[in-house]
């Protein structure tokens, strides 16, 4: 019967915390080719960039910016240099530009490189520019279609989410500390 409360508000606070953390996460389950895959985190399919200065973008390019900027993220950069996705404002040559500048903005964040649509081919000279933007960097060759690179590209996003993970950890034992003493 005794025991000051305590322990209970403590109990309390956790369980609102778990709540708020189940609210603001989402159980992603993401079929890539044949398999299936979980992970407890946000995936955000962010609305397509384009080339441009900041001050010229439309909101939701303003949102994905954003949202890279203020929240822990992993980018899975995806680039479809068979010519197929337009030169009005997917060029291959557009779409690496783009992949330079948004990599120079956010030189830390979790990255991986994919080429979709191997299965197509590469526009002529593509792979060279892709190859010199890059500097050595990796990145995969993926064609759903074909299943080529699948196995692989799953396991960077699922080592590219725990690193994500680490940091998600760390942020909510701050926020725990931070309860505990009140502030």
């Amino acid at each position: 019967m005794g025991g000051g409360g305590g322990g209970g508000q403590q109990q309390q606070q956790r369980q609102r915390r778990k709540l708020t953390q189940f609210e603001h996460s989402v159980e992603m389950e993401r079929v890539v080719g044949r398999y299936a895959f979980s992970q407890l985190c946000q995936i955000m399919d962010s609305p397509g960039l384009l080339v441009r200065p900041d001050h010229e973008r439309n909101e939701m390019e303003s949102l994905t910016l954003a949202a890279m900027s203020h929240l822990p993220t992993a980018v899975m950069y995806v680039m479809d240099l068979s010519g197929g996705a337009g030169d009005k404002c997917s060029s291959v040559h557009d779409q690496l530009r783009l992949r330079r500048e948004v990599r120079e903005r956010f030189p830390r964040r979790p990255w991986i490189d994919v080429v979709s649509k191997s299965d197509l081919g590469l526009v002529e000279g593509a792979r060279e520019e892709l190859e010199t933007i890059l500097d050595g960097a990796p990145y995969l060759d993926v064609s759903v279609t074909e299943g080529t690179n699948v196995d692989e590209l799953r396991g960077e996003v699922m080592r590219m989410l725990e690193e994500v993970r680490v940091v998600l950890d760390a942020m909510a034992a701050v926020d725990e500390r931070t309860a505990r003493s009140g502030n």
